[in-house]
């Protein structure tokens, strides 16, 4: 059996681990770009429910919503784990065994720093074209964007 395909990338942003961790579950209409978006209509929110069994939920101008992950483990300050229900064709995934995994570690790094460890797993859950998953979270417009935007949030406060 082969070991399933991983993206893994991390950051080092200001704030205790507390204060990070509020700002990615709190924060995520800032973190994710609001041009990607499944919706017909612009997004005019995002927000993570805290709470396992909540989503990742866009909302769009014209009230339609998107929810396209699954909060698996809410674990503050140290860690949160969501689903990826976005498939190769960059629509909704209708099962939820074809859907990968995001991890998310907060980990001191000093008083005032925070090391921010992602990790998506399970890509090849998503089935042919898993690698064009792969290869669109893992390029510059995926996670790397992401961690980007949320460690310039940090920066700013």
């Amino acid at each position: 059996m082969t070991e399933a395909p991983v993206v893994r990338h991390d950051v080092v942003v200001r704030g205790t681990p507390e204060q990070a961790f509020a700002a990615f579950t709190g924060r995520m209409g800032e973190i994710k770009p609001k041009e990607h978006n499944l919706l017909g209509s612009p997004i005019s929110t995002t927000t993570l429910e805290p709470y396992v069994g909540g989503h990742i939920v866009d909302r769009a101008e014209d009230g339609s919503e998107c929810r396209w992950a699954r909060i698996l483990v809410f674990d503050p300050p140290d860690r949160l784990v969501f689903s990826w229900d976005i498939g190769p064709t960059w629509q909704l995934e209708a099962d939820p065994e074809n859907a990968s995994e995001v991890e998310v570690r907060f980990i001191a790094d000093g008083p005032e720093r925070t090391r921010v460890e992602l990790e998506h797993r399970h890509l090849d859950r998503h089935g042919p074209g898993w690698t064009g998953v792969r290869d669109g979270v893992d390029g510059p417009q995926g996670w790397p964007l992401y961690l980007s935007r949320y460690a310039d949030l940090l920066e700013a406060t």
